[in-house]
C-alpha cells in the first residue's frame, strides 16, 4: 500500500521577479496536475496573519505545496519533460530552492 507524500517546495527568487515566477508556474500546473498520481500542485506566498509565532514576511518567495499518490509518483514528476521546461524559465530568476517530502501518515519511531 503506498502512502501519501507531500512535498513543500520553497523558492527564493530575486527580488521583484515573484510575478514572473508566478506566471511559469500557471503554465506548467495543469501540465503536472495531469500526471499519474498528482493529487494537489499549488502556489503560495506569504501573508499577514497577526500570529505572532509566524516567521517575517518573505516578499521574494513562492512555495509549492504539492500532493502524490507515492513516492514513486513524486519521482516520476521530477522527471517529466515539462518540469525540465520549467526548470528553465525560472533558472535566471530563481536563487535557491529548499524542499521537504512528507509521509502522508505518522512515521513508526
Amino acid at each position: 500500500m503506498s502512502t501519501i507524500v507531500h512535498v513543500i517546495a520553497t523558492i527564493t527568487v530575486k527580488e521583484g521577479t515573484l510575478d514572473q515566477f508566478a506566471a511559469a508556474f500557471k503554465d506548467v500546473q495543469p501540465l503536472v496536475l495531469a500526471e499519474e498520481g498528482a493529487i494537489e500542485y499549488n502556489l503560495a506566498t506569504d501573508i499577514a496573519s497577526g500570529i505572532p509565532i509566524q516567521i517575517p514576511l518573505r516578499t521574494n518567495v513562492a512555495t509549492i505545496v504539492e500532493k502524490w499518490a507515492s513516492l514513486e509518483h513524486l519521482h516520476k514528476h521530477l522527471q517529466a519533460p515539462h518540469m525540465g521546461e520549467f526548470m528553465a524559465k525560472i533558472k535566471d530568476i530563481a536563487e535557491g530552492t529548499t524542499l521537504q517530502v512528507l509521509s502522508g501518515s505518522v512515521a513508526k519511531l
